[in-house]
């Protein structure tokens, strides 16, 4: 592991305000070319909006994946992992006023049974994917059907992404006011010195997401995750709206273990989606997954994964990576992968600020480059508005 995911843990909840950190989000520099090299130049542990990040949504920008999934970076990762998202379905739902219906649980069967389930984000859409762990590429639409909130309402004629969005007018459903953010954390021991600026900072970001969302309820948890044979594979802090609950936590955490490349990914996304306490009427639920290095390749392992990404989808988690220094393209290729399948989009750390070690140049089109603090709070808010 690689000492950049320190940096960029550190960071990723920087949220002050500051002439280099500006509440709106704005971008530092105009598209992805990069001016540094990132060698480990350590920042100011004082000072927020250091790190630079930029994001890239493959969901937006479908034409694009679909090229580059058959190029020699990641033409042979999907039948690797037994990944496949080729058999893409959107949906759409509004109400009779042709507002976005949210948290509406949509499931996608085939001959009565549910082979894929989602739920609505706040623009009313949900993402389902025929067959995504087989190589299926000649999927029969017509033996497939969309049930809206069990049984209320069902598309009969679903239609793949290539030929159009699938829509569809119902009743509202239920809402709370509440915005859950989860944020699963690498603590080996290439989190180092930099962990600081997690414990730091993170009550700055809880802070400003509740000022954003005065009318909402914001709950915060975390999952720390190691290695097996470590101390600890996972150590939880449950969802909590108290401001310095979450905090404290990571503020007894350490940075210890791990050894070689791989973690133990998947057990911190099992305890992440399975065991912290989801609401299931909140309006945004959100998985922040920061990382610099892979799950292991292991038949069980991959198994554990597949079941996570199926259950995070149909509780409506959108899982977003954060991927820092030290991570190679197969480790992109299954985040990307990830928050596809989770409605979800991709966030990397850049060189730009010339924090930590190189990063790996996404494979990805133009993109803004941005504090990775106002990055995230801009994401919170955008699946929260």
């Amino acid at each position: 592991m690689k000492n950049g995911i320190l940096n960029l843990i550190i960071f990723i909840l920087l949220i002050s305000c500051n002439s280099l950190s500006k509440d709106d989000g704005s971008s530092i520099a105009p598209s992805s070319s990069s001016s540094t090299n990132g060698q480990g130049n350590p920042g100011n542990p004082n000072q927020s909006g250091v790190i630079t990040a930029g994001e890239w949504n493959d969901l937006d920008n479908w034409n694009f994946w679909e090229t580059i999934i058959h190029k020699d970076h990641f033409k042979s990762m999907p039948s690797h992992w037994s990944f496949f998202n080729n058999n893409r379905i959107s949906v759409s739902i509004q109400g009779a006023d042709s507002a976005p219906i949210m948290n509406a649980l949509v499931k996608l069967k085939r001959d009565g049974i549910t082979i894929f389930s989602a739920k609505t984000d706040n623009k009313g859409k949900a993402e389902l994917w025929a067959n995504i762990y087989e190589n299926s590429p000649n999927v029969d639409f017509t033996k497939l059907v969309v049930d809206i909130n069990e049984g209320s309402n069902i598309i009969s004629n679903v239609k793949p992404y290539k030929e159009g969005v699938n829509e569809i007018i119902v009743s509202p459903t239920k809402i709370e006011n509440k915005i859950e953010i989860a944020f699963v954390v690498d603590a080996t021991s290439s989190m180092g010195d930099e962990l600081e600026y997690l414990k730091t900072e993170l009550l700055d970001v809880i802070t400003r997401v509740k000022n954003a969302h005065t009318n909402y309820s914001v709950l915060t948890s975390a999952v720390f995750y190691r290695d097996e044979g470590d101390e600890y594979v996972t150590k939880i802090s449950n969802f909590t709206n108290d401001n310095n609950a979450t905090a404290n936590f990571i503020k007894n955490q350490s940075a210890r273990g791990g050894g070689d490349f791989p973690e133990a990914v998947h057990s911190a996304l099992d305890k992440a989606i399975h065991e912290l306490q989801w609401s299931v009427n909140s309006k945004t639920r959100i998985l922040f997954l920061l990382l610099d290095a892979p799950p292991h390749y292991d038949n069980a392992v991959i198994k554990d994964i597949q079941k996570s990404i199926l259950k995070a989808s149909e509780k409506g988690i959108k899982v977003i990576p954060i991927t820092a220094s030290g991570i190679d393209k197969e480790t992109e290729f299954l985040m990307r992968f990830i928050s596809m399948t989770t409605n979800g989009t991709y966030v990397f750390i850049t060189n730009h600020s010339g924090i930590g070690n190189s990063h790996l140049e996404p494979t990805v089109g133009q993109y803004q480059v941005e504090f990775l603090n106002n990055l995230m709070v801009r994401l919170i808010n955008k699946y929260a508005e």
